[in-house]
């Protein structure tokens, strides 16, 4: 800008006046280069500001170079406010500041020729294009630091569950079993080591709270945790030691179906019923088992139900599980009722 100006010094009416705006623009430009430079500077008024010297060194153009001038003072010093409010507020920025540009570049000219109109068209769409580049490279970067943070997050969640399982979890396990078999106190002291067990696989999903890149997600072993926790029936829950992340559609779809199956041991074999729920999960496919201790369904029972109209199993487990592209299958005897759900995760 400054060897331009110079360069064209010939063409200033009031070359006094010229100097000083250039001047003036020159300490503008240092003052700028400082109070960018910190994050919490870049404020809307140092922007307006600005773009605001910039529009009016433009418009003194005529009055110091005559109504007959070629190029503005500022020149093309002017993008740097176009790109500072492209960078800010990305495409509509970007709009805004060459709009106004081009009008102060365009309005006070009594001729105009084809360069004039070219310079023009590359203000009004660098700015909105620029401020859309901008835009996505912030979203992507934003993206990608939370894939890292969830993958960081998740390798340390499954180096944590692998510790924990391959101990504490194991001897839970083994003391909640061997005391229910050895009854009395022992009982007691099983059922309290399953609730600790319980416990602990919770706090393993639940040291990982951010939501994943692609958002919609749901953990559903903890979904189902928590379902289990509050039906009436006695539930014990078994699932894998880390998040089993779902879409939320399959995760809400499949508690549904998981609380049917809960729902029909209260309603067949009463509150007193124990069940159990055991949850695998592999990169295609989740298998969710249902089990209770009842006496089991009668056979042709479901056949008979299905065949008088009432579709409580058909739509409220099989429907649920086949609209997500999976299968439920039942077992039943004199040991009780198993469901296994499987739903595809591809």
């Amino acid at each position: 800008m400054v060897g331009l100006n110079a360069y064209r010094r010939d063409n200033f009416d009031h070359p006094t006046a010229g100097l000083v705006i250039v001047l003036v623009l020159v300490a503008w430009t240092a003052a700028a280069i400082w109070l960018y430079h910190d994050r919490a500077r870049r404020t809307s008024v140092l922007l307006v500001a600005d773009l605001a010297i910039a529009l009016a060194a433009m418009a003194a153009t005529p009055v110091v170079k005559g109504a007959d001038f070629n190029a503005t003072i500022p020149g093309f010093w002017v993008m740097g406010a176009l790109l500072a409010w492209a960078i800010h507020w990305h495409w509509k920025g970007g709009l805004v500041a060459s709009v106004l540009i081009a009008a102060f570049d365009l309005f006070p000219r009594s001729e105009m020729d084809q360069g004039n109109y070219g310079n023009v068209f590359l203000v009004l769409i660098g700015g909105p294009i620029v401020g859309f580049m901008c835009e996505s490279l912030q979203r992507m970067a934003r993206e990608r630091d939370a894939a890292e943070h969830a993958a960081a997050a998740a390798e340390e969640r499954t180096r944590l569950a692998r510790a924990v399982h391959d101990g504490v979890l194991q001897v839970l396990t083994m003391t909640q079993r061997q005391g229910a078999a050895a009854g009395g106190e022992w009982a007691e002291l099983g059922r309290l080591a399953g609730e600790q067990e319980r416990s602990l696989r919770s706090l393993i999903r639940q040291q990982d709270t951010v939501p994943t890149a692609a958002g919609g997600r749901v953990d559903l072993a903890g979904a189902l945790e928590a379902m289990a926790a509050a039906h009436p029936v006695h539930v014990e829950v078994a699932t894998p030691g880390g998040a089993v992340l779902v879409d939320e559609r399959v995760a809400t779809e499949t508690v549904a179906a998981v609380r049917a199956c809960l729902d029909n041991v209260l309603a067949h074999v009463g509150p007193e019923a124990n069940a159990w729920v055991l949850a695998q999960a592999s990169r295609d496919a989740v298998t969710i088992s249902v089990r209770d201790d009842g006496p089991g369904i009668e056979t042709g029972r479901l056949e008979r139900a299905a065949a008088d109209g009432r579709l409580g199993v058909v739509s409220s487990i099989r429907g649920r599980i086949e609209d997500l592209g999976g299968t439920a299958v039942v077992e039943s005897g004199d040991w009780g009722t198993e469901w296994e759900l499987s739903v595809p995760l591809a």
